[in-house]
């Protein structure tokens, strides 16, 4: 969340960049001051009733050394203790209203970001290799999955209804090939430490990473016990460190995570139902960096590297887009999307979404570190997929798929699939 005295402080700065987003910042603003200007005064006055109270306590031993009546004092004492009552009462809706207002108000964006109202102005900022050509017409990964029986769609609808995938055979194979490719190259090449995180998570942890309250529609819930299913291993990843002061020297760190993530996907009814592209359930390996705040754009770089170098090494044709203000995420301060090209489909497909919170997260689930002069500071979190599954798969088996059906693999894939081709005479 953002920080209430910058908004104290400089709020006309808060007004402008959340006013990029193409959000009704003034009025957001103006009653996050009010909230705040409430709670300030509350505050003041309950100090300072406190303080007559306890002026009022010294009076009582002093008349009592006297043998004099402490009615009175007595009865002020009462009267200030029941007004402290009312006001704390007071203070503490306030203080939720404005905790709520806080939790629903998006992170601003970096002053570099570049402007515009969505998608059509975010700008190409790389680009690897090329769309490949095809000596025949390339189908879509529909057509070549069902010819190989690598997924069973309609199997999956039976068990849980539409946008969901079950993968069998060698296409089981493939989806847990690439699963421990991506892990392995992370680990061992780029520096991750792996973890293996619940995928059942507190509401709290939702909270923490900006999920909940605002994107409720989309999670979900497991009924009756205040959990969710994991939507990205963003979420209990960048939590592992949540209500902790880290030292410095234990900075930066660096996860590296497979899950399954659920979404709702609420509200793109008739949007992508044929095939892989957008499902209810699928595979993905997150990346989780939380690091000081001096860092947190070089990191951005790196992390955003380490996405795009997976499909460098298998070879698929992306480009890497800036996510302009009024198309940037929620928690976002900076994001990048890399964009693989489905030659069968068609059109580019987001693989990866690279992002720095800056302290938004940190904030929610006060997570800090220590530094060398003891003083306490908020991280700053990224995260980035590397990378989704199944569109990393549409674009695999569109791109290589050959004229007589079959699927030829990267040479990378061979030692985790145990074989370069996919073929229908292969179980």
């Amino acid at each position: 969340m953002l920080d209430i005295r910058l908004i104290r402080e400089n709020p006309d700065l808060v007004r402008k960049r959340l006013a990029t987003r193409g959000r009704n910042a003034e009025e957001t603003v103006d009653q996050l001051l009010a909230l705040d200007t409430e709670r300030r005064r509350v505050i003041s006055e309950v100090e300072r009733l406190k303080s007559e109270r306890n002026a009022l306590n010294k009076q009582i031993g002093v008349l009592k050394s006297k043998g004099e009546s402490v009615d009175g004092v007595m009865a002020g004492m009462k009267e200030r203790s029941e007004q402290v009552a009312a006001l704390d009462l007071e203070l503490a809706k306030v203080e939720a209203n404005q905790e709520a207002l806080l939790l629903r108000t998006p992170n601003l964006p970096h002053e570099k970001c570049p402007m515009g109202s969505d998608s059509t102005a975010n700008p190409v900022v790389h680009v690897w290799g090329e769309k490949p050509t095809f000596s025949f017409e390339p189908k879509d990964h529909v057509a070549v999955a069902e010819k190989l029986g690598l997924v069973d769609f309609d199997a999956a609808t039976k068990i849980s209804g539409s946008g969901f995938v079950l993968y069998k055979g060698q296409g089981a194979r493939l989806e847990r090939a690439l699963i421990s490719f991506l892990l392995d190259t992370h680990t061992q090449k780029n520096g991750y430490t792996e973890v293996s995180p619940p995928f059942m998570i507190r509401e709290a942890c939702m909270v923490g990473t900006g999920q909940l309250p605002k994107f409720a529609e989309d999670m979900y819930a497991v009924a009756g016990y205040g959990m969710y299913l994991a939507p990205t291993a963003e979420v209990p990843v960048t939590n592992i460190h949540r209500e902790e002061i880290l030292p410095a020297s234990a900075l930066p760190i660096r996860y590296a995570a497979y899950t399954p993530c659920f979404r709702a996907e609420a509200g793109s009814a008739g949007k992508e139902t044929r095939g892989m592209i957008r499902v209810h359930q699928f595979d993905k390996v997150e990346l989780v960096k939380i690091v000081e705040p001096s860092t947190s754009y070089d990191e951005l770089e790196k992390l955003r590297r380490n996405a795009e170098e997976i499909l460098e090494t298998l070879g698929l044709h992306y480009h890497t887009v800036e996510l302009c203000t009024g198309d940037i995420g929620f928690g976002a301060a900076k994001c990048y999307d890399l964009e693989v090209w489905a030659p069968g489909t068609g059109r580019y497909l987001e693989v990866s979404s690279c992002s720095n919170f800056e302290d938004f997260q940190a904030r929610r689930m006060s997570l800090r570190y220590k530094d060398e002069k003891g003083k306490n500071h908020f991280c700053h979190t990224l995260n980035g997929s590397g990378t989704a599954l199944a569109r990393l798969y549409v674009a695999l088996i569109e791109t290589y798929q050959q004229p007589d059906g079959s699927v030829r693999l990267p040479e990378i894939l061979k030692p985790y699939f145990g074989a370069d081709v996919i073929t229908t005479t292969r179980s």
